[in-house]
C-alpha cells in the first residue's frame, strides 16, 4: 500500500467516526424535546438542528467520500487513478457538507437558545441565510446567552443581550442542571460547539484527500494494487 492509499484508508475511517458524531449530535436536541414533552415540532432547546447541519451537513454528504476512502482498505475501486481522482471529487462535497455544518452550529451559538429569545419559543430567529453569516462581527461571539447568570430576557426587554456582564456572570462552573433554563443552555452549547468541531474537522480531512487524491491520480498507486483491481 502506498501512502497515498493509506493515508486514503485512514480518512475514510476518521470521516465515519465524524459522521456518526455529527447524525447523533443533531439528533441530541430532538430527542430530549421528543422525550420531555412528548412532541418533536416545537422545541424549546433550539431549532437550528432543523437545518440538519449534522445528519445533512456533516452526515450525509460526507457518505460518498467515506465509502470511497475506506475501499482502499479493500483493494477495490480507491487502489486505481480514477479511483484516486473520484475519491478527491468526493471530497469537495464533504467540505461543502461541512462548510455548511460549520456556517449554521455558528449561527446557533451565536443566537443562543429559545428561551433565551426575547419571542420565547417563537422561530423568528432561526433563519439562516449566508446575508446573516456575512452580518456577524467578532465582537458578537461574547455567548453572553450562556455566561449570565440568566439568560431569559426581563419583560419589556428586545434585545437581552445588549445588557452589560457582570463579573458573577462570566462564573460558568454555576451553569449546571438544577434548571429547566440551564439544561436548555447546556444542552445547545454542547451540541453546537461540538457540531462546529466535527464540520472543521471534516473540512480538513476533506482538504487532505482532495491532495492526497490528485496526487494518487498523478503519480498512481502500488503496481501490485492496480493488476489485482
Amino acid at each position: 500500500m502506498t501512502c497515498c492509499e493509506g493515508w486514503t484508508s485512514c480518512n475514510g475511517f476518521s470521516l465515519l467516526v465524524l459522521l456518526l458524531l455529527g447524525v447523533v449530535l443533531n439528533a441530541m436536541p430532538l430527542i430530549v424535546s421528543l422525550i420531555e414533552e412528548d412532541r418533536s415540532s416545537q422545541n424549546p432547546i433550539s431549532c437550528f438542528e432543523w437545518w440538519f447541519p449534522g445528519i445533512i451537513g456533516a452526515g450525509l454528504m460526507a457518505i460518498p467520500a467515506t465509502t470511497m476512502s475506506l475501499t482502499a482498505r479493500k483493494r477495490e475501486c480507491c487502489n486505481n487513478r480514477t479511483g484516486m481522482f473520484l475519491s478527491s471529487l468526493f471530497s469537495v462535497i464533504t467540505v461543502i457538507g461541512a462548510l455548511y455544518c460549520m456556517l449554521i452550529s455558528i449561527q446557533a451559538l451565536l443566537e443562543g437558545p429559545l428561551m433565551c429569545n426575547s419571542q420565547g419559543n417563537s422561530t423568528a430567529n432561526c433563519e439562516f441565510s449566508l446575508k446573516n453569516i456575512s452580518d456577524i462581527r467578532p465582537e458578537d461571539f461574547n455567548l453572553r446567552w450562556f455566561f449570565n447568570d440568566s439568560c431569559v430576557p426581563p419583560a419589556g426587554s428586545k434585545n437581552p443581550t445588549s445588557n452589560d456582564v457582570t463579573a458573577s456572570g462570566w462564573r460558568a462552573s454555576s451553569l449546571h442542571f438544577n434548571s429547566e433554563e440551564n439544561k436548555h443552555r447546556l444542552i445547545h452549547f454542547s451540541v453546537f460547539l461540538g457540531l462546529l468541531l466535527v464540520g472543521i474537522l471534516e473540512v480538513l480531512f476533506g482538504l487532505s484527500q482532495i491532495v492526497i487524491g490528485f496526487l494518487g491520480c498523478l503519480c498512481g498507486v502500488s503496481k501490485r494494487r492496480s493488476q489485482i483491481v
